[in-house]
């Protein structure tokens, strides 16, 4: 047997990667409806949330990018029917958290890709989620406590997006 201990052999290899710094780019929270909304909603809202990831490259001839993980929460009164519309929105929270960071040169090609748009996103998003959470309870709400997000899955939606498959690309000739 060798000189090795069991954990330098399951050990995954380290990332290529270098936080360097991370930052509230943008927040705006919003109650439309203003005082009212506290005295007339009855019952917890619905609450929609979007989420996006978008790397930006900062310096050309480096590997330094800055990746945003934009998040935005929207709720809504729930409908006065069962399947009716929604009612006022109660609240809007808009967050661009965003991470500087550096790959090493390291980096195989392949996986320059699902680091930024994943790893680096999964990185940074327990401390949006507390800014999410503490910005609901600070505008006078429950706190929103965002489930953990699949970046490996949001990262194939955006790619499947990007590069349509051939069974959905128009045929030549027929527009």
């Amino acid at each position: 047997m060798s000189d090795l201990n069991a954990d330098q052999l399951t050990a995954p290899p380290a990332l290529p990667l270098q936080m360097n710094l991370q930052y509230t780019k943008d927040l705006s929270f919003e109650v439309p409806s203003g005082a009212e909304i506290f005295a007339t909603l009855r019952s917890n809202p619905s609450i929609s949330v979007q989420i996006d990831v978008q790397v930006n490259r900062l310096q050309q001839e480096q590997n330094v990018f800055e990746v945003t993980l934009a998040i935005k929460a929207e709720a809504a009164e729930p409908p006065a029917t069962e399947g009716g519309a929604s009612g006022r929105t109660v609240f809007i929270v808009e967050l661009a958290y965003a991470a500087v960071v550096t790959l090493g040169t390291n980096a195989p090609e392949q996986m320059v890709e699902p680091i930024l748009l994943v790893e680096v996103p999964r990185l940074i998003f327990p401390y949006a989620r507390n800014i999410i959470s503490e910005v609901t309870r600070d505008g006078g709400f429950p706190p929103v406590v965002l489930q953990p997000i699949d970046f490996v899955a949001l990262w194939q939606a955006k790619r499947a997006q990007a590069t349509p498959s051939a069974a959905n690309a128009p045929v030549a000739g027929n527009a």
